[in-house]
Formats: structure tokens, sequence, C-alpha cells
């Protein structure tokens, strides 16, 4: 059996730009998607925590440093600027590699500068 799990998350991510006239896709700062291990049109998935739209895209890369996320194309009607965001993407293991494999978490502050890492979500309690 294969499980898909959670490869790399961008935690709460703050829309740059939303160009709807672009090619398509989401431009994810270079420094960002090597620091979460994702990969240029590696299929990603965005959930806007502003307005709870959520959808699948692949990213390509903006420049290296810039804070660039920007939602392109037909995406670009579910995320405008200003919109925080969690980009993920996920990997299909074997149930082998699964026991010991941890996701890269990267969270952002509002200038999508990172902020801390970790391999962990926090047990959530009552």
């Amino acid at each position: 059996m294969q499980l898909t799990l959670l490869k790399a998350k961008l935690h709460h991510a703050c829309v740059t730009h939303s160009e709807l006239e672009y090619e398509g896709s989401c431009a994810i700062d270079g420094l960002l998607l090597d620091t979460a291990g994702i990969r240029e049109y590696e299929q990603i998935h965005i959930y806007n925590k502003t307005n709870g739209a959520r959808l699948t895209t692949y990213a390509i890369r903006a420049q290296e440093g810039s804070g660039i996320v920007s939602v392109n194309g037909a995406a670009a009607h579910k995320a405008a600027p200003g919109d925080r965001v969690i980009i993920c993407s996920y990997a299909i293991l074997s149930q082998q590699e699964a026991v010991s494999f941890k996701p890269t978490l990267v969270y952002l502050n509002e200038r999508n500068q990172i902020v801390r890492m970790g391999h962990d979500i926090p047990v959530q309690v009552a």
C-alpha cells in the first residue's frame, strides 16, 4: 500500500500578487521553494485562510529573496494580495518510508520571511 503524506508546507504565506492574465500557476520566492524542498513545476495545494478557497496548481520560481507569492491565471480569482495562505506539497510513500518520514514545515511572517522551521505539527488539544 502507498500513502500520500504532507511533504512540505509554507505556512501563513502572504499573497503579494494576483495576476489573472499570467500563464498560470503560483510564483514563489526561490529561496522559499528551496527551503521547503518544493521543486519548480511540482503540484501544490493552496489553502486560502482569508476566504476559505482551496485550489491545486503548480509552483514556479520567483526571484530569490523577493518574498513573492503570486497566484496566477484562473487561480487569481481565488486569492488577492494580502490574503494569507498555506501552500502544501505531498509525496506518495510506501508504508516503510512513511514510518520515518517527516515533512518540512516553514512558517512565514507577513513579509514572507522565515520565522521558524520544523518537522512536526503540534498535537491539537481540546
